[in-house]
C-alpha cells in the first residue's frame, strides 16, 4: 500500500512538460474476441514505458483514472511523439493493428486523447493526506506552506 503523506504537499516540476490524457470507450462489448486483444494494449505500453529510463523516453509517469482512461506526464511533446511513432515500441504495432481491426468499424471501440503543453510555472497541484499521486508522483513534492499555501501563489511560485 502506498505511503500516505499526512501534510499538505504541492507538486513541482522542473521546466516545461506535457500532460496527455488518453482513453477508450467500448461501444460493442459483445465483440469479445477483439476486446480481449484491445484491453491488453495500454497495460503493455505503460509497463514498457515504466521499465525504461526517463532520459531515454521522456515518460515521467501516469495515473489510472479508471479501467479505460489514464493521465500521462511527459517531458516534451517530442518525446511523446517519438514513442508513438517508434516501430520498436509497443505503441506503433498496436496502432497499426487497431486500424486494421477497427478501420472499417470505428463504432466498435472509440479512442480519444488530449495533449496539453504546460509551460514552467503555469500549473498548480496540491495533495493533502494522499500518497504520491499524479503530477506529485511524476515530479517532486514539497510542503504546501508559505508561498505554496494558496493555489494562486503556487501558480506564481
Amino acid at each position: 500500500m502506498a505511503q500516505i503523506i499526512d501534510e499538505r504537499m504541492a507538486a513541482e516540476m522542473e521546466g516545461d512538460f506535457v500532460v496527455f490524457l488518453i482513453g477508450a470507450r467500448i461501444n460493442k462489448w459483445w465483440k469479445l474476441k477483439n476486446l480481449i486483444w484491445f484491453s491488453g494494449t495500454m497495460p503493455r505500453m505503460l509497463k514498457e514505458l515504466a521499465s525504461r529510463p526517463v532520459e531515454e523516453t521522456g515518460f515521467l509517469g501516469y495515473k489510472m483514472l479508471n479501467m479505460t482512461t489514464n493521465v500521462q506526464y511527459w517531458r516534451s511533446f517530442d518525446h511523446l511523439e517519438a514513442y508513438a511513432r517508434s516501430k520498436d515500441s509497443e505503441h506503433f504495432p498496436a496502432w497499426v493493428e487497431f486500424n486494421k481491426r477497427y478501420g472499417k468499424s470505428r463504432g466498435d471501440v472509440g479512442i480519444w486523447h488530449e495533449t496539453f503543453l504546460v509551460k514552467s510555472g503555469q500549473y498548480e497541484a496540491v495533495y493533502s493526506g494522499m500518497p504520491r499521486s499524479g503530477l506529485g508522483k511524476a515530479g517532486d513534492l514539497v510542503p504546501a506552506t508559505g508561498s505554496r499555501e494558496k493555489a494562486r501563489a503556487r501558480l506564481s511560485a
